[in-house]
């Protein structure tokens, strides 16, 4: 098992499998769309989740995430698989409740041993955010596939939609970027393994600050950042909220070594796929920016929009949970592009 590389039977890695915003946006068009009362969020708004009102002030939030080996080891796959999934009960404000998995595996070449570590890891994951892997559904397919399928509850007057962002607020991230560029630079063979670890441990970390977060009723709108970089998920949150944003590229934090990764090329693919998809509502920014921004990060940050008058409480709950966070930007009142890079 020791020799087994995942990432060698995959054509893609993490949230980097995504496909595009934009063909995405082609894919889920309909001419049918049915409206259903309780529905509090559906597809409409992009949204990290679906929230249905059971008409007693909750609700339960209802998401689903899966790809491919974005690491060679299958615990840590599973770990990682799982606590991305998990994020988007989170992202919404909300507590997990419990997940059923979902599974793909190639029987032929890959042994039930080593699925099984993938299941674990899966598992050890639910058991930090206190909940049961339930159950789960497989299949055999062509390339090892792993997530959740996870329930969650929430309070109707702490659901954070991505449709209700205000202009005037302050941008926070609660971890740092650069998660697509060094696992490019690990399926290179050019990462050292300080820099994976790090990695690793950003995209093992839950959101579970999430829960603490949507208590603030100054924070307007929140969302995890995955698949479409920073700007394509606050792209999400201007569109929705017909505002726009003002991002300050020195201020975003980065994992270390991320520029030394992308001088080297490991930039991927789903970078400029991003970028091609949604670049035309961002003003002009350079190639450095456009491949740290639109980099594709598998169990990323949360994205957070709070008010002035909040900041000292949301500073003052993020530094409680061992975090340190500075603004990255602000939300301005609409204009031609959603967002703006200095």
């Amino acid at each position: 098992m020791a020799d087994i590389k995942l990432t060698q039977y995959s054509h893609g890695a993490g949230c980097g499998c995504k496909i595009s915003p934009k063909l995405l946006d082609d894919i889920l068009q309909t001419e049918n769309k049915v409206t259903y009362n309780n529905l509090l969020v559906g597809n409409d708004t992009k949204d990290d989740a679906a929230v249905f009102d059971l008409g007693n002030g909750t609700s339960v939030i209802s998401t689903t995430d899966f790809f491919m080996p974005i690491v060679d080891d299958p615990f840590t796959f599973g770990k990682i698989a799982a606590t991305n999934a998990i994020s988007d009960i989170y992202a919404m404000g909300g507590t997990p409740l419990m997940a059923i998995s979902i599974f793909g595996w190639p029987i032929e070449k890959l042994d039930a041993a080593t699925a099984q570590q993938v299941i674990e890891g899966g598992r050890a994951v639910c058991k930090d955010a206190g909940i049961p892997l339930a159950g789960g559904h497989s299949i055999d397919s062509p390339e090892p596939i792993f997530g959740l399928a996870v329930t969650g509850t929430v309070n109707n007057d702490e659901i954070k939609r991505n449709d209700k962002a205000e202009a005037g607020c302050q941008l926070f991230l609660t971890k740092p970027v650069g998660i697509g560029i060094l696992t490019t630079a690990q399926k290179q063979g050019k990462i050292s393994d300080a820099d994976m670890q790090n990695a690793i441990d950003a995209m093992c970390t839950l959101n579970k600050i999430g829960q603490k977060i949507a208590k603030l009723e100054g924070v307007t709108a929140l969302t995890d950042v995955t698949g479409f970089g920073i700007l394509g998920h606050l792209g999400e949150i201007c569109e929705g909220s017909n505002i726009s944003a003002v991002v300050e590229f020195d201020k975003v934090p980065l994992l270390p070594n991320v520029e030394k990764y992308l001088e080297m090329g490991c930039t991927p693919g789903g970078t400029l796929r991003n970028y091609n998809s949604y670049g035309h509502t961002i003003a002009p920014i350079s190639e450095k920016q456009r491949d740290i921004l639109c980099d594709p990060q598998t169990s990323g940050g949360l994205l957070c929009v709070v008010k002035e008058e909040s900041i000292p409480a949301f500073e003052q709950l993020t530094q409680e949970a061992g975090l340190q966070l500075a603004p990255i930007g602000r939300t301005v009142e609409r204009k031609e592009h959603l967002i703006e890079v200095l």
